[in-house]
């Protein structure tokens, strides 16, 4: 059996008297594609921020790359995610006035040293060769989704969380997407953890869990 890349026990997330996740346990092996579900405010995406280590647990234990999360400080858990960790948001959240090449070049200035040639070559792997000068606002949805995933890459994560990253796409942008991200994964062999409200996408993954007001209500294998 892989060995896991994600493992809690009673994981729980309280905001005041809001309960956002009620004690989950869950095991990740490394390698894994993890697809979540439920509507909003299902606790999807609390999950995410929890084992990326943008949030921190109210209760529980969390290991992730045999990392105990609680155990770290702010800058711990800063090195972590710089380390470990790559994101793609639903919003994008590229700088508009930079360029593409130097909006992935950023991700690499936050983790070590920016290197243009590694950034041009991240989105030359997502297809953008030719869009490296390009500002934000000169892309479309799908290009810009996809300039977060070279942004996502470009330190080499152990862990690609994925946050609605195709909310916001046509049906044609979605599945480029998501066909690039299966190849990338061939590549890197990252663990995926993607929050999805689509079943469609959802498929592209190994398993799916189900959540509903916190809780882990199913799960089901999506690939054989």
């Amino acid at each position: 059996m892989a060995a896991a890349t994600i493992e809690t026990s009673a994981l729980t997330r309280s905001y005041g008297e809001i309960c956002a996740l009620k004690p989950i346990d869950l095991l990740v092996p490394e390698g894994e594609w993890l697809s979540v579900m439920g509507h909003s405010g299902s606790g999807k995406s609390t999950l995410m921020n929890l084992v990326g280590g943008l949030d921190r647990p109210s209760g529980g234990a969390l290991k992730v790359g045999g990392k105990d999360l609680l155990a770290l400080s702010e800058d711990g858990l800063a090195r972590f995610r710089r380390e470990y960790v790559g994101i793609i948001f639903q919003q994008h959240h590229l700088v508009p006035y930079l360029s593409a090449v130097e909006n992935v070049m950023l991700a690499q200035y936050f983790h070590s040293t920016p290197d243009e040639a590694e950034a041009r070559n991240a989105l030359e792997r997502v297809g953008l060769g030719h869009r490296l000068k390009n500002r934000p606002g000169e892309l479309s949805g799908g290009e810009q989704q996809r300039v977060c995933i070279a942004r996502a890459i470009i330190n080499s994560p152990k862990l690609l969380l994925g946050d609605e990253p195709t909310g916001n796409l046509d049906h044609k942008s979605t599945m480029m997407v998501m066909e690039l991200l299966k190849e990338l994964r061939a590549e890197e062999r990252f663990t995926v953890v993607m929050v999805t409200h689509n079943q469609e996408v959802a498929a592209w993954g190994d398993r799916t869990i189900y959540l509903d007001d916190g809780v882990l209500v199913r799960e089901e294998r999506t690939r054989c």
